[in-house]
């Protein structure tokens, strides 16, 4: 056969991925390479480079496997594939272990899984990042004391804006009892804005929507343009033409 043509832009769509959300019907995220660069490359959520190495445990129709895959790869560190699809807690210490892996992401839920049956099972990771769900701090305690120097960050954003969109590394403050774990700022590249419901600002402390705008958002959904006008919005604040915030839907 020919060669393949490899002349991709970065607004050019790099992968299209479905998500439910909240309505229970899929639609299909239209990711652009920019986002994935920009998820990994100039950040300090993590550490990205070439001693780092990550085990790649997510789905591929899960985004938290785009970290996974191109933060190694990008830098030319390790990426370990997870040889399972369901995680076992035994062969999960065992590749952790096997591998050195320093580096790992994990969705809230299985957090507190891997917590209540061994949080020892971490104890070799170095930097952990969790999320996708709101964090328990009785959870973040017991993972803190059984190995006080893993770094844990939580992270927060919706596919549509590339995996990652505010992060915040957790401090001994943030799991004190009756305190919410906060989602932290935006990373690089990325700008986040409170909106009231006319889509003006809100003052400091008074709730509204989230909107998104950077390097990260997505192109839209696929074969759904009336739902695209209706969450991806003209960006007034972008120096780039055509640049667009994202409207999550979710209260900051």
């Amino acid at each position: 056969g020919s060669p393949l043509d490899h002349d991709a832009k970065p607004d050019d769509p790099a992968y299209v991925m479905f998500t439910s959300g909240s309505t229970g019907r899929p639609k299909g995220v239209v990711v652009p390479h920019r986002g994935v660069l920009r998820l990994v490359l100039g950040q300090a959520f993590a550490r990205m480079d070439e001693t780092r190495t990550w085990l790649q445990l997510a789905p591929p129709w899960f985004d938290a496997s785009t970290l996974e895959i191109w933060a190694p790869l990008l830098h030319g560190g390790r990426c370990v594939l997870f040889p399972g699809s369901a995680p076992d807690f035994r062969l999960l210490a065992a590749v952790l272990a096997e591998h050195r892996v320093d580096s790992l992401w994990l969705t809230s839920s299985l957090f507190n899984a891997v917590v209540d049956h061994d949080p020892t099972i971490l104890a070799g990771v170095e930097q952990l990042l969790v999320g996708g769900e709101v964090l328990s701090p009785a959870h973040l305690r017991r993972a803190r004391a059984a190995c006080p120097h893993v770094r844990l960050v939580n992270g927060y954003g919706p596919t549509e804006n590339t995996t990652f969109t505010t992060c915040h590394v957790i401090d001994d403050a943030d799991l004190e009892e009756g305190r919410a774990v906060p989602i932290g700022r935006p990373i690089a590249a990325t700008r986040v804005h409170v909106r009231d419901l006319d889509g003006q600002p809100t003052p400091v402390g008074v709730p509204g929507e989230l909107w998104i705008g950077g390097a990260g958002v997505a192109r839209g959904y696929h074969g759904r343009p009336d739902l695209t006008a209706e969450r991806f919005l003209p960006d007034p604040f972008a120096e780039q033409a055509g640049a667009r915030l994202y409207a999550t839907g979710d209260l900051a």
